[in-house]
C-alpha cells in the first residue's frame, strides 16, 4: 500500500504543524521530567499553536485538496448501490 496514500500528508501545511507539534512535545517533556508546570504548560501551548497553524495554512490552501468522489459511465457516484 505504500502507493495508496495520494499525497497525504505532503504538504507545507502538514509539514510546518507537525514541526511546530513535535517542538511543542519535546518542550512540555522536558520541562515535566525537570518538574516545572510553567513550562510544562507552555509546551503544550505550543503543541496547540502546531494545530492552528496547520489549519490556518490549509485554508490558505497549502494543504492537500478535497478529493471529489468518482464518477461511474452511467453518471452515478462509486459506492452506491443501484
Amino acid at each position: 500500500m505504500a502507493g495508496s496514500s495520494h499525497g497525504h500528508g505532503h504538504t507545507p501545511a502538514a509539514w510546518t504543524g507537525v514541526i511546530i507539534v513535535f517542538i511543542g512535545f519535546c518542550v512540555a517533556g522536558l520541562f515535566m521530567v525537570a518538574d516545572n508546570p510553567v513550562g510544562f504548560w507552555a509546551g503544550m501551548g505550543v503543541i496547540a499553536l502546531g494545530g492552528v497553524v496547520g489549519a490556518i495554512m490549509r485554508v490558505m490552501g497549502l494543504g492537500a485538496p478535497k478529493a471529489e468522489p468518482l464518477k461511474m459511465a452511467d453518471g452515478a457516484t462509486a459506492g452506491a448501490k443501484g
